[in-house]
């Protein structure tokens, strides 16, 4: 299908050359006289790319019924591609709309030659754009449909590997089989066990949770499957363990990994039977309940090490649910901050900046506390750069570099740094989006 192009300029002739040379590189135009004309024919038609002359009136040469025209054209086609054409005289002021989102511009006389080049390859990325736009919608589509089907326990997130965790989560969910959560501290394990139970079968039973890392040797067995009075020193009445609370529902084993050999050896008879006693007692208590356990620690290494069981480790991972660090999902850091502010607050747009840019080597846990200190220290409900307490070091691209310093991997960090935004890395670069996608066809880089 050939491209569309609307040529808005007051002189017939240059239309007419315009439309030969478009012609002869099968691409459809057509030509409006007046501003007025020219917004009418957008209203009525389906174009592709615009280009709009910078003065209209006999005489005039301000170039400011072009600046008019370019913003109405932006306001109302937000992502329709415009090139200005302007005389010598007004380069500045295209200059200046260029860096306010016009696609590129042309001097009088231009160049045949460059102009199909830079047409070519602006039609190529508005393709490319409305690709992403379209992929951003239907994922958007698809985010909404996983929350009106499941119970996410308020989770915020935007990434797409938040997004394949979440499916995989909830279709486990029902089935009544070990789930072993894997990450960092801080990556939100306790929000996925949520999710898991939230959508089990056993939902409306108990879930109870336990930290069995922060656990002693002696206390572990009577926390877990309880104590008859009098079985040791300082208990008076009977104590009910974590396995009997959870009994017809979940139990959630935070930090698995750190549970001592002793420890583990009685869970796995537990996991294995369904079957324990109270410390100090002889009757044979049966439960049925749901394991999900978590662990930071590279349990597979620790089996090398002699350090954990083998066979407990695949009786807790039937299926496992592995959380990537919030530095690896840097669009959930936002939505996860506003959560956190609960609609009181504003973030500057230098405050964002700076959430995007942090580390976070305390993930999600991090991010909560920074929100909530920030929240604290904000004037008039504006949380901006200087109350986050983040030390940000900026990326080497920013500002530094001209257009032609940018290297692949200049282009390579910037999209990492805005998480896979191509908008924020353009911004990072000092580039237009239009001059970045111009960059990554020429290294052949794919989102």
């Amino acid at each position: 299908m050939k491209a569309r192009i609307l040529v808005i300029d007051d002189n017939p002739d240059i239309a007419h050359a315009l439309k030969v040379l478009f012609t002869i590189n099968n691409i459809d135009c057509e030509h409006r006289l007046t501003p007025e004309e020219g917004l009418t024919g957008l209203n009525d038609g389906n174009y592709d790319l615009v280009i709009q002359d910078m003065n209209f009136t006999k005489d005039t040469t301000s170039g400011e019924e072009g600046i008019e025209l370019f913003n109405e054209i932006r306001r109302r086609f937000n992502d329709l591609p415009i090139i200005l054409m302007t005389a010598w005289t007004h380069l500045e002021t295209a200059v200046e709309l260029v860096k306010s989102g016009a696609s590129d511009y042309i001097s009088k006389p231009w160049d045949d030659d460059k102009l199909i080049i830079t047409i070519n390859n602006l039609l190529e990325l508005s393709e490319l754009q409305q690709a992403q736009r379209s992929y951003a919608v239907t994922h958007n589509k698809k985010r909404q449909a996983l929350a009106q089907k499941y119970d996410l326990c308020g989770l915020r997130f935007q990434s797409d590997a938040m997004f394949d965790l979440l499916q995989i989560t909830t279709q486990v969910a029902h089935a009544e089989v070990s789930v072993l959560i894997t990450g960092p501290n801080g990556s939100g394990k306790e929000k996925i066990a949520e999710i898991v139970q939230a959508n089990s079968s056993c939902k409306t039973g108990p879930f109870i949770k336990v930290n069995v890392g922060a656990l002693s040797q002696d206390l572990m067995a009577a926390e877990l499957f309880g104590a008859e009075a009098g079985s040791y020193t300082g208990i008076t009445k009977r104590r009910i363990g974590r396995f009997e609370l959870a009994n017809n529902g979940t139990l959630f084993l935070d930090e698995i990994g750190n549970l001592s050999l002793d420890g583990q050896a009685k869970l796995l008879r537990v996991l294995e039977t369904g079957e324990f006693e109270r410390i100090g007692g002889s009757e044979t208590l049966k439960v049925k309940v749901r394991i999900i356990s978590a662990t930071n620690a590279d349990i597979k290494k620790a089996i090398a090490n002699g350090d954990f069981r083998e066979d407990l480790y695949y009786r807790l991972n039937v299926i496992e649910l592995p959380l990537i660090a919030l530095n690896q999902r840097k669009s959930d850091i936002l939505p996860l901050a506003e959560l956190f502010l609960g609609g009181e607050f504003q973030l500057t747009e230098m405050a964002c900046h700076t959430l995007k840019h942090y580390t976070w080597p305390g993930n999600i846990r991090e991010l909560k506390n920074v929100m909530q200190r920030a929240s604290l220290l904000a004037k008039d409900k504006m949380i901006d750069s200087d109350v986050l307490g983040l030390t940000v070091e900026l990326p080497n691209t920013i500002a530094k570099m001209t257009n032609e310093e940018v290297t692949e991997s200049d282009i390579n960090t910037a999209i990492n740094n805005a998480g896979g935004v191509i908008s924020e890395a353009a911004k990072l670069l000092g580039l237009s989006r239009s001059a970045l996608y111009r960059r990554m066809k020429k290294f052949e880089i794919s989102i």
